[in-house]
């Protein structure tokens, strides 16, 4: 945890430097995804645990909310909207799957009720070796869904399972979430400039 040894000033400018390191392609491609899903009509499924869950419950909301344009969609039944959904929010879900069958059940398990061919699954892992992330991302893949992972650290299982992906090659969860979260809001931005502006 860097900012247990460095003070705020230093602590900033280091998330900084490390936002500058993250490869804008790698985000690009997600927002590209996205829009794809859009499109087709395509639900998106986003996935973590933590702060990879709650990063994940936040860019479902605002890609649900934030990529409208207000208030003149509010009312609007014919204006599309994004299909999202993150896996993280059916609290009884999660844990009558991971009581019952074990937590690293509790997201392929949904995708089972929830996904189609063509569907797109967002899977969040700082680490990149959580086993219910790479459980869901094996089972999307044999089924039919496009795969995207976001990973810090050295990007562990899902890096390699998943070559489609955000990766901040950093060694601090935090800065890493909080990377993540920024990527984030650029592609809730450019998605509503496309389908909003």
């Amino acid at each position: 945890m860097l900012g247990a040894q460095m003070p705020p000033r230093p602590f900033l400018e280091r998330i900084g430097q490390e936002l500058l390191k993250i490869d804008p392609v790698e985000v690009q491609l997600l927002a590209d995804l996205m829009h794809a899903a859009y499109l087709g009509g395509k639900m998106i499924f986003v996935i973590g645990n933590g702060g990879s869950g709650s990063n994940a419950s936040h860019f479902c909301e605002d890609i649900g909310k934030g990529t409208l344009k207000l208030p003149e969609d509010l009312h609007n039944d014919a204006k599309k909207r994004f299909r999202i959904l993150s896996l993280t929010d059916n609290t009884p879900y999660i844990l009558a799957w991971g009581n019952d069958e074990g937590f690293d059940r509790v997201f392929v398990e949904q995708l089972r009720n929830l996904a189609s061919p063509g569907d797109l699954l967002i899977a969040i892992s700082g680490s990149g070796n959580s086993k219910n992330i790479l459980s869901a991302v094996e089972w999307a893949q044999k089924n039919g869904l496009g795969t995207y992972g976001v990973t810090g650290f050295s990007g562990g299982k899902l890096r390699a399972l998943c070559p489609q992906g955000l990766h901040v090659a950093l060694d601090d969860m935090g800065i890493v979430e909080t990377i993540h979260l920024a990527a984030f809001h650029w592609v809730v931005d450019d998605l509503y400039r496309r389908i909003s502006m």
